[in-house]
């Protein structure tokens, strides 16, 4: 991978571990790839991060079947459940395919560059 992607992608994995959204799963997996870098571990663990990654990016769907569930309302509270509904709602109608929260938005850029990764 060339230095430009590197340092992009390593820049989004930062983002990433300190989004509020993060799940410790993507942030161990984050770190484990940071660690790697410029080691003979890093094509593995660049791999270990793509796969995370693919698993945790949340399809805007599934966010808002989530948050207008009961668990949903649980995870954020009633109010905020249903704010992150109408959201999600109102950003799908303009397009997107994925939840947008902090996490989500590193993940996908991520994502974006996983063919120059890999």
């Amino acid at each position: 991978m060339n230095q430009n992607v590197k340092d992009y992608v390593t820049e989004k994995v930062k983002e990433l571990m300190n989004a509020p959204s993060c799940c410790a799963e993507a942030k161990a997996a984050a770190q484990a790839w940071l660690d790697a870098s410029g080691t003979a571990q890093e094509a593995e663990q660049t791999e270990n991060l793509i796969k995370e990654l693919e698993m945790d990016l949340v399809p805007i769907d599934g966010l808002i079947a989530f948050a207008n569930s009961e668990a949903g309302a649980k995870v954020f509270g009633e109010d905020t459940a249903k704010n992150v509904a109408a959201h999600a709602i109102e950003i799908k109608s303009a397009g997107a395919k994925y939840c947008d929260c902090p996490a989500c938005a590193a993940v996908a850029a991520i994502l974006e560059k996983k063919d120059e990764l890999l």
